[in-house]
This record gives C-alpha cells, structure tokens and sequence, in this order.
C-alpha cells in the first residue's frame, strides 16, 4: 500500500499541550495540519486556558476528561510529557502520528518545508527490512533498491509499526550531555530512512513520531514514570521504557520500525542544569535496564500485541522487580494501561 492510498481520514495527530499558547505554534503547521483531525491533550498540571487559533478540525482534552474517562488516582499516569499517550488512548484512526508543542515544521538541504506527517505515513506504508540490512538504506524510497546480495527471500519486506523522526537545532541530548555542552545543536540534515534491525534497541523520543495503531495500539504506554517516592519525575526517560517495550513487541511479532526522516525543528525549551536533577536517577537505572531488553525474548504462544504488554509486564515484575520496586510500579502500571485500552482504546480504527 503507498502512501497515495492512504486517506487523510485514516491519520490523527496528537498534540501534548505543555503550554497554554498554542497560536504560534498551530499557524506554523496550518498548511499540513489543516488536512487532518487533531487530538490535542492538555497537561493536566497546566493552569493556564489553552489558545488553540480557530480552522482546525479538533478535539480538546483536559484533566476534567481525563479524570471522567480513567478516575483521579489513574490520571497521574498522564502528566507531562505522558499526557500524549491519552490522545493515542483516545484516537480511532489506523494511523496516529505525535508532534510535540515545542516544535515547529523543519526545512530540508534545499529550504524546502518538510511534511512531516506525509513522510511518516510514507514510512508506514511500505514495508520494513528488520531481518538483514540493505546499505542504501530504505530500498522501497524513490531513487533506492536492494544492494547486490540482498536476499531475494526477504526483499518483500514485513509492515513497519512504528516511524521514529528526528528533528533539528536542539538534538535528542539527554541532560548530561546538554549541561557540558549548552550550545551544541543540530544542524545536519540527512535525507535518509532506515529500518532499525531485530533485536537492537533504540532511544525512541514521542516528540515527533508516528504508529500503525492497529499493529501497535498498547504497546506505547506511559510506564516507568516515578522513582523515590513518586516525587521526581524520570522525565525522558518514560520514552525510552516505552520504545524498548514496543521494540521488543515488534521484533517478536515480525513488525518494522524505521528511524530518520522526517525532521522537525525543535525550539530551546528548558535548563539543563534542572532537567539532570531530575533525569539522572532514571539515567543510572537505563544502564540496567537496556541489558534486560536487549537479551528479553517473548514466548512464541504471545501472538498479539496486548499479550506482548501483558507479557513484558510479568517478565519485569519479576526479573527487574525485586532489585528496585519502580520495576514493580512500571510493571503495574503497563497491566494498568493495558486494561485502560482494552475498555478505552480498542475501539476499531475509522476509516
């Protein structure tokens, strides 16, 4: 299926609304977002009413939703950063795609603007290489093929679940990095997709990607979010959890997950000093964590995605729970979300 095949009926975006002035940024993506229904989800620690400008085609979701729809003591689950994952809850489109507030549309080599969302649809539409690496990168792009001694037997592809882009001037950096150098951005633009092989992981950020959600639905989940007392936030690091989690779903389900186009322009938001404060647990915890996802393999009895969760969930709770009971959390809190999309979020996909 090509991505000329897919209607704009079939996409929502989903908007985490961080700040309460969201003019700005909704004229600047006018011209793509204008075809397509939005899905905007207001923090719930923000105050401030929410500036949407009219024209948009929208739904709004606040803490009142929130609470209404999953009950006070559940809707922590999507503060922040997470409060995105209600939109993906509350979607009933086949693709969903997820661009945060803080990031505006990113010009290519030749000052272009990039369509960011046409470009992720393109991803999901054709097939993924996950099984053997081909070194022009994405062969089914215009212009690309499979090199010489690509296997004939893989050279259809499998569905891609998942397309992870990446965006310029302020780069995916975790705090540390960000503290020792304030004024490194990203400037290099490169005009490439590549499926991310089986069995290895990747650092998936929700500020600008986009899933099949008939192929992924709850494998993206708000998880490993608190540590201590539940009075730090773990920050970025609640994307990474949920990348590895649907990683790991994907490579055992046989689904493809591409990286690389398209970018989006992310403004400066934030003080690095600060957000290490609060990042740098969960950064100590990433370095066991990534080992345990890395060797994690699925019994071959899980055939569908909500088993994967299901599954994963058990496997944490027991090999990661008894060394620190945030394990134990994350894991309850992936059974949590698992029964949230069965009763919210497993409507069928509109067409």
């Amino acid at each position: 299926m090509s991505e000329a095949c897919i209607k704009d009926s079939e996409v929502d975006i989903v908007i985490g609304a961080l700040q309460s002035d969201l003019i700005s940024f909704m004229n600047d993506w006018r011209p793509i977002f204008s075809r397509f229904h939005l899905i905007i989800v207001k923090d719930p620690d923000l105050k401030e009413e929410l500036k949407i400008p009219e024209g948009f085609n929208l739904d709004v979701y606040t803490k009142s939703h929130i609470d209404q729809l999953v009950g006070s003591s559940t809707s922590i689950l999507f503060s922040g950063y997470s409060c995105r994952y209600f939109g993906f809850l509350m979607s009933r489109r086949r693709y969903v795609v997820s661009i945060d507030d803080d990031c505006f549309p990113a010009k290519d080599s030749n000052g272009y603007i990039i369509d960011a969302v046409t470009q992720h649809i393109m991803n999901l539409s054709t097939p993924a290489t996950p099984f053997f690496f081909n070194t022009l990168y994405d062969p089914y792009r215009d212009g690309a093929d499979f090199v010489r001694g690509y296997p004939f037997s893989l050279r259809s592809g499998v569905k891609c679940a998942l397309s992870s882009g990446l965006w310029l001037n302020l780069a995916d950096l975790d705090a540390p990095t960000q503290a020792l150098k304030p004024g490194q951005r990203n400037s290099c633009y490169v005009d490439a997709v590549l499926t991310v092989p089986a069995g290895a992981m990747m650092p998936m950020s929700g500020i600008n990607i986009a899933f099949d959600r008939e192929l992924m639905g709850p494998a993206l989940l708000p998880a490993l979010k608190l540590s201590g007392e539940g009075k730090v936030r773990w920050e970025t690091m609640e994307d990474i959890w949920s990348g590895m989690c649907a990683k790991v779903a994907c490579d055992h389900l046989g689904f493809g997950v591409k990286t690389g186009l398209p970018y989006v322009w992310r403004k400066d938001r934030g003080d690095a000093i600060e957000s290490l404060k609060k990042e740098w647990e969960g950064v100590k915890k990433m370095e066991e964590v990534v080992p345990f996802f890395q060797a994690l393999r699925l019994p071959r009895t899980v055939t569908t995605i909500e088993n994967c969760v299901i599954e994963i969930a058990t496997i944490v709770k027991q090999q990661l729970g008894p060394s620190d009971a945030v394990f134990v959390r994350a894991a309850e809190a992936m059974t949590e979300w698992s029964q949230l999309w069965k009763k919210l979020g497993s409507g069928s996909p509109s067409t």
